[in-house]
């Protein structure tokens, strides 16, 4: 662990717009501590400068919105397109499901799973052309674009995508690959 000196903690505190209450109160300990340290008239214990670090850390990660991750525009499929018109769609773009738009506005998705249930309906059906209205499941959840991406990641692990609406109109998706890029990016 870096050991910061007193002027380092200081400069970072003022960056991020923090006062020393403030760092004080975060970390846990007085801000007549913060000031002496600051200072450099105490040599704090190891802990405290841990909990001081910690703080500022957080303090200066920047805040993602779902706005920030969202790819636009959608990739989605209308409601009276064929089924075979949404094979093709998801083939060419490698996606496993896609959002169902109406004028913009979600009113379901299709799945391969959902896919695979209208082929085998279609073998025994002759002249039958599946439209996506057929076999499209429930719809994304949507969330406003200025919401946080933790809510998102929440949204996630029970979905497959969310869809960021403003204003009544899709503006983009997330995916659980889109996460992958905060890990690693």
């Amino acid at each position: 662990m870096h050991i910061p000196a007193p002027e380092e903690i200081r400069s970072a505190r003022r960056r991020i717009g923090m006062t020393q209450a403030e760092l004080a109160k975060r970390a846990g300990i007085s801000q007549s501590m913060i000031a002496r340290i600051e200072r450099g008239s105490v040599d704090p214990r190891v802990s405290t400068l841990r909990l001081i670090i910690d703080v500022l850390t957080t303090a200066e990660l920047p805040v993602i919105i779902a706005a920030n991750l969202m790819h636009a525009p959608v990739e989605s499929v209308s409601p009276d397109d064929s089924i075979l018109s949404a094979v093709e769609k998801m083939d060419k773009m490698a996606f496993s499901q896609l959002p169902v738009l109406k004028e913009g506005v979600p009113v379901g998705c299709i799945s391969e799973a959902a896919i695979l249930s209208a082929i085998g309906e279609q073998r025994n059906q002759k002249g039958y052309h599946p439209k996506v209205r057929d076999y499209m499941e429930a719809s994304f959840p949507t969330v406003p674009p200025e919401i946080e991406i933790e809510t998102v990641v929440g949204i996630l692990e029970q979905h497959h995508a969310v869809l960021v609406m403003k204003e009544g109109r899709v503006e983009g998706v997330i995916t659980k690959h889109d996460l992958i890029s905060l890990i690693i990016g």
